[in-house]
């Protein structure tokens, strides 16, 4: 409390801040830290939640289709042998590959067990190559003569989308239900894969002296190629590898031709 020296003034000026103005001060910040955040912490809580159970779905997942992707490797390794093997000793080479199927079908029926407890869409990306080299070791065992269920084995042979299903014992393009399955599109893939195959084949058969087997060849990779030009592909990937079999099958012509030249094979029968 200070007083005002002049003569006149009858006034005190109190300079000391009084309880109400203290009080209100303090309020004030007490409500700048007790205000609502904008963001709910809990929303980032349950996001963080959401994705770790992501991550243990996949890495169950990955496990499964790494047995998956090792017995599909181990089958195109035996059917390699197809490349210098001689007519007579490819049947045996076949007949190795049966308990290598019945591992694939294991593996592909625990991936299926796993992944269909959960959205396929959301996954699928996942074990889409695996399953399309599946595929392709079906394809290829069947066009090379092995012998699939109760049909009799023969050579160049195509098998079907269901039949491809039937040996590697999956569903085939399920529209209606959320469980795993093969897509036509794996299956497409899987042929592409046959198509470039076959081309190596070919040239191989020459060095081999099965001169008959490209002229097969050419035949089938041609009925193949017109078959898909049939389809009204969208530009993706598989579109991307359908435009390049034309490669594959001018080089399976170049070498009948060669054969047809030298007088090992008879052109009309092309």
């Amino acid at each position: 409390m200070t007083s005002c020296k002049s003569g006149n003034c009858k006034c005190n000026v109190d300079k000391t801040p009084t309880t109400t103005t203290t009080s209100l001060a303090m309020a004030e910040i007490d409500m700048t830290h007790e205000a609502t955040p904008l963001v709910d912490p809990e929303i980032f809580v349950r996001v963080q939640q959401s994705i770790d159970e992501d991550a243990l779905v996949r890495e169950s997942l990955r496990a499964t289709i790494k047995e998956l992707e090792r017995y599909t490797r181990t089958i195109l390794a035996i059917l390699a042998r197809s490349h210098s093997t001689s007519s007579a000793q490819l049947p045996s080479v076949l007949k190795s590959t049966g308990k290598h199927f019945n591992d694939l079908r294991t593996a592909l029926k625990q991936l299926s067990d796993v992944a269909s407890e959960h959205p396929y869409y959301k996954y699928n990306g996942m074990w889409t190559n695996q399953l399309q080299q599946a595929s392709y070791c079906a394809v290829l065992y069947a066009w090379l003569g092995g012998s699939i269920s109760e049909s009799v084995a023969q050579e160049g042979r195509l098998l079907s989308i269901e039949e491809v299903g039937q040996v590697l014992d999956v569903p085939v393009n399920v529209a209606d239900k959320d469980i795993f399955h093969l897509t036509i599109e794996e299956y497409l893939h899987s042929l592409v894969s046959l198509i470039n195959e076959l081309s190596r084949l070919a040239i191989n058969s020459v060095t081999l002296g099965i001169y008959q087997r490209p002229l097969l060849i050419s035949r089938f990779v041609k009925d193949l190629f017109a078959a898909f030009q049939v389809l009204n592909l969208k530009n993706d990937s598989l579109r991307r590898r359908f435009d390049s079999i034309k490669y594959d099958v001018k080089k399976v012509e170049e070498v009948v031709y060669d054969l047809s030249l030298r007088g090992k094979i008879d052109p009309s029968s092309n």
